[in-house]
């Protein structure tokens, strides 16, 4: 099925208010990095409680940053998970470091303490993990290990913008984190993300770092009180956020808490309908938390179902339902068995799980009828898969 009917997974979905700030922010006769940009990271580092946050392009250049600024390099090793996107091991390889895989816990999908133990060596100077689908990671005991070892401990929350650890704010329990804004995640300013810490010297220099390594961005350089002179300090990047894309953020941070509820409200929808068939359900919630409800996956195992998990994608697709994949395990990828010599059985859970995760549509602005659909489709397909 295609056309308007189709029920795209992801869709964002921008109101009158965020059209209206970009339309003024564009008439406004500055664009670029400035004001917007300002407001939006005072605004979202008072949301996730750290001194500071460093808005810039993407979650992917958040993660870079945060290890460049942190110092880390080559001849350095990065413990992360190997369930993830690319992004969060492209990082690691880009700073010059190496990425040292650690098995998930098959149940919550999230990096295994015990196998971050494991892995580390007197080369390890960073543990970077995930908190997948918005589920937070057992930050706790993964904290304990970094700081045991002298290790920073770097969030990557692409996916967890509102969940919580115990009392506290995902993305501020380690020493950096870092968020997503891309198009699909919670809220959105089409590409973006944001770095977040209460360390002033990785703050300062990840500011400089994300505009090519100069002592003054343009807002600074071109205001009203004349013209200012630059020094270039570090050979840095071209990853800062435009005032466009922060006046959308500001206005989508107001309303995240709200789109909250109304994913639970899915979500526990498709526990209920989903609970005879013959797939396996996102694990509860734990205690002391409170999970983003980014993704809500399934796993499809043709074993148990009779259906691959990209026959019951196509299914989908072919019904009006798009779907995603997060993810096929990063050490199943060629450049990282062939530049790391790594075999699917190397770390079993995750490819266990990343060659039979499936993720529903889960927008806060899915309609009772759209949700019905989805529905009902899973069933019909894991069903009658299931009789035959």
């Amino acid at each position: 099925m295609a056309g308007r009917d189709y029920i795209v997974f992801g869709k964002p979905s921008f109101a009158e208010e965020e059209i209206d700030a970009v339309a003024a922010t564009l008439r406004g006769g500055w664009a670029g990095t400035g004001a917007q940009v300002q407001e939006f990271q005072r605004a979202f580092a008072a949301y996730v409680g750290t001194r500071h946050a460093v808005a810039v392009g993407s979650c992917t250049a958040a993660l870079h940053l945060a290890l460049i600024a942190a110092g880390l390099g080559e001849g350095d090793e990065v413990i992360t998970t190997p369930l993830t996107f690319a992004a969060t091991a492209n990082a690691i390889v880009h700073s010059g470091a190496t990425p040292v895989f650690a098995d998930i816990r098959r149940d919550s999908m999230n990096i295994d303490p015990e196998q971050v133990e494991r892995r580390i060596s007197p080369r390890t100077r960073a543990i970077l993990p995930v908190h997948l689908a918005g589920r937070p990671c057992e930050m706790d005991a993964l904290g304990t290990i970094a700081q045991r070892h002298g290790l920073m401990l770097i969030e990557d929350a692409a996916h967890a913008i509102e969940a919580r650890y115990r009392g506290g704010k995902i993305g501020a329990l380690g020493d950096v984190g870092c968020f997503s804004f891309y198009v699909t995640k919670n809220m959105t300013t089409i590409e973006g993300g944001m770095l977040c810490t209460d360390q002033d010297p990785i703050a300062n220099k990840a500011r400089i770092l994300s505009l090519h390594g100069m002592s003054a961005d343009a807002w600074t350089r071109f205001s009203d009180e004349g013209y200012k002179h630059y020094d270039v300090i570090f050979t840095g990047f071209k990853y800062n956020m435009t005032d466009v894309q922060a006046a959308i953020g500001i206005r989508q941070l107001a309303k995240i808490e709200g789109w909250l509820g109304r994913r639970r409200e899915v979500w526990a929808r498709y526990d209920r309908e989903f609970a005879d068939l013959p797939c396996v359900r996102p694990a509860s919630e734990e205690p002391e938390t409170i999970h983003a409800r980014h993704l809500y996956t399934l796993l499809i195992d043709e074993a148990g179902s009779g259906i691959t998990r990209d026959q019951f994608l196509q299914t989908l697709h072919r019904g009006g339902v798009g779907c995603g994949v997060h993810y096929r395990a990063l050490h199943a990828h060629p450049y990282y068995r062939q530049r790391f010599g790594f075999k699917p059985d190397d770390f079993p859970n995750a490819f266990y799980v990343g060659e039979r995760t499936v993720s529903l549509p889960l927008s806060p602005h899915l309609t009772d009828e759209q949700v019905d659909r989805i529905i009902g489709l899973v069933r019909s397909t894991l069903t009658i898969r299931d009789r035959t």
